[in-house]
């Protein structure tokens, strides 16, 4: 009897509350609204101060989008399920997840959660070990708020004539065609220009915090396809390289100071050995001006600036993103050109392209590229072959390597290099493409011996944590500069003429948020978009010519013609093109154009606009077209 009331029991209906159609109405319409608040709180980190004057309601037909984009998901989700809970944990799950990774994103390195991403999860787990992510309250509070909301879920039914499906399907194809349609519109640039939505894809930052996470996302997916500019053919890449011929034939060398510039041709190495070294995070962190430091961090560089070609390399990235600025210190290619967040080596080298590696390759160079991590990390592995670099030493070809913060140390590298050099299997030139490791991203205490680690001594009240963290950063760039004068030291002592190319790929966040840029004055407050935070080091320095030269701010795009016009060695087309360009800019990156004289603008003159534009039309050839200038130019 008693097993019967149980039975009985177990089987008694839910308050009719539980499934009234107003509730399911309500439930309906309110948790994509939850949901795309809580999002934005975890991505945002606030949704206080300027979200809702300047963000929300200046941009309100983007959010009205949002919303109807995740009501039409939900309702999809849900009356395709029967259940209210399937579609309340998805959309809780993913929604949330997204703006919590967009936030650490933004935090490392500047830009938040892009469709790219997911191209790149197997390289995020590589590193993840050596990444501290700090979970915000946001964070924590979203996840209750999520687990209460799916909880409660589990007992909201549909009212019974709604469970058949003949009545889910049509409800459910309703949601679709509302998701539907607001995907049209992101998907089409007229249609969001007409509700107030502008693409600002070369400061995504700022584009989220406008228009919110899933409008910046989806609207992102739009330019993955690379269109070719209005102009390209053949004739139009033909007449614009003998334009380009036309003028290199009469042009002098860029730098009077330079080697090319002080000694006649004839009497120019034509040759040389060249060493590519991309020292990671490098900039000279004793810049920072109110910070004491126990020790001079780079008297190596200071010497050197003296009797090579110094100046300041113009990064694309901030945080992260090294094979971005490999990449076009390589090829002369610009990712101003390419969607933002974008990663060439995984996406778009797919086949044999041309590079700097490419064109010494064929003047006789044997090409050698030297990391001191995973090959697979950024696809070097299957990318470097196709920009012409026959072989390539990673961490698993190092056999107990010297390690410092657990990375291969850049001693180690540099003694790395000296092998290679020396083990030549046949003579002739050789080109190293060098890229270390071992002040890599996240920093912290007890990284280093006590002993051995740069103190500060003096800050404009730093906390104790950005302390510890700008100590481990400064002990990296010392220990960088030490391996950068080791090297210099063993080249001076070669016979063979030989270049090195040094530079820092990008700045990385230091402290909470930019405390360390912001206290010191390098920064305006609040001003994480400055140019400052992407001039990096760079030292073109060779064994047979001690001229100092002053190089100014380059792009890294710039580094490979610059380095080939101050030794007078013949450049392809494309580099003919990017030196003649110096003369009017001397990079276009990030939305930022740096003129001649150092300055910044966001803006681009008429003659800067047709460079940038001509220089897209070189790049798409060679990267996504016909590759006309390869013919023209006999290979390079």
């Amino acid at each position: 009897m008693e097993e019967k009331e149980r039975k009985h029991r177990l089987r008694r209906p839910l308050p009719r509350w539980c499934s009234a159609w107003w509730l399911n109405l309500l439930w309906c319409l309110a948790v994509p609204t939850v949901f795309f608040a809580t999002m934005e709180w975890c991505h945002r980190g606030t949704l206080g101060g300027d979200f809702w004057s300047d963000r929300f309601w200046a941009h309100g037909a983007s959010y009205a989008l949002t919303w109807l984009f995740l009501v039409g998901t939900y309702l999809c989700i849900t009356w395709l399920t029967g259940r209210h809970w399937p579609g309340t944990l998805l959309l809780g799950t993913v929604l949330n997840l997204a703006g919590a990774v967009s936030w650490f994103k933004l935090e490392m390195r500047g830009e938040p959660l892009l469709p790219w991403d997911f191209l790149q999860i197997g390289d995020f787990m590589g590193v993840a070990g050596n990444v501290q992510l700090r979970v915000q309250p946001p964070m924590i509070w979203t996840a209750c708020i999520t687990a209460v909301l799916v909880v409660l879920s589990m007992f909201l039914r549909l009212p019974a004539p709604a469970r058949r499906w003949q009545i889910r399907l049509p409800v459910a194809a309703v949601g679709a065609v509302i998701g539907g349609a607001v995907l049209a519109v992101y998907m089409n640039e007229a249609a969001c220009q007409a509700c107030g939505i502008y693409s600002d894809m070369w400061m995504q930052d700022r584009y989220y915090k406008n228009y919110g996470v899933v409008t910046g996302f989806i609207t992102n997916l739009r330019v993955m396809d690379i269109e070719a500019p209005e102009n390209y053919s053949q004739e139009s890449v033909e007449a614009l390289a003998a334009e380009t011929e036309e003028k290199a034939e009469n042009a002098q060398p860029l730098f009077e100071s330079s080697y090319a510039a002080v000694t006649p041709a004839e009497e120019q190495e034509k040759a040389p050995n060249i060493i590519y070294l991309m020292n990671e995070s490098f900039w000279d962190v004793s810049r920072l001006e109110g910070v004491v430091f126990d020790r001079e961090l780079t008297p190596n560089l200071t010497r050197l600036k003296q009797q090579a070609a110094y100046g300041r390399c113009y990064s694309p990235s901030f945080g992260g993103g090294t094979c971005d600025v490999e990449f076009e210190a390589l090829t002369g290619f610009s990712l101003e050109h390419l969607p933002a967040g974008s990663k060439p080596y995984q996406q778009y080298v797919t086949r044999d392209m041309f590079s700097l590696a490419q064109v010494l390759k064929e003047d006789g160079y044997q090409t050698l590229a030297i990391h001191g991590y995973y090959g697979r990390m950024w696809s070097r592995n299957t990318a470097y072959p196709r920009l012409g670099i026959d072989d390539f030493i990673s961490l698993e070809n190092f056999i107990n390597p010297d390690k410092r913060r657990g990375f291969v140390s850049d001693h180690a590298m540099t003694q790395r290099i000296i092998q290679e050099y020396e083990d030549r299997e046949e003579d002739g030139p050789v080109f190293i493409h060098a890229v270390t490791m071992q002040n890599h991203t996240t920093y912290g205490p007890n990284r280093y011996p006590a002993d051995e680690q740069v103190k500060v001594l003096e800050h404009p009240g730093f906390t104790q944590d950005t302390i510890d963290q700008l100590q481990d950063f400064a002990t990296g760039i010392y220990e960088a500069d030490a391996a950068l004068g080791e090297l210099v030291d063993y080249f001076s002592t070669v016979d063979e003429p030989t270049i090195i190319v040094f530079w820092g790929d990008h700045y990385n966040p230091l402290g909470t948020g930019y405390e360390v840029f912001e206290k010191t004055g390098y920064i305006a407050p609040g001003d994480t978009g400055s140019p400052e935070l992407h001039k990096t080091d760079l030292l073109v320095w060779s064994n047979y010519y001690g001229g100092a030269v002053d190089l100014g701010t380059v792009a890294a795009y710039e580094i490979s013609p610059v380095m080939m016009d101050l030794y007078g060695l013949d450049k392809p087309l494309l580099f003919q093109y990017l030196t003649e360009q110096l003369t009017v800019m001397r990079a276009r990156t990030r939305g930022i154009t740096i003129n001649p004289d150092g300055t910044a603008s966001e803006e681009m003159t008429e003659q800067q606009q047709t460079y940038y534009d001509n220089h897209w039309l070189l790049q798409y050839d060679q990267m996504f077209g016909e590759d006309y200038l390869q013919a023209l130019s006999g290979g390079g």
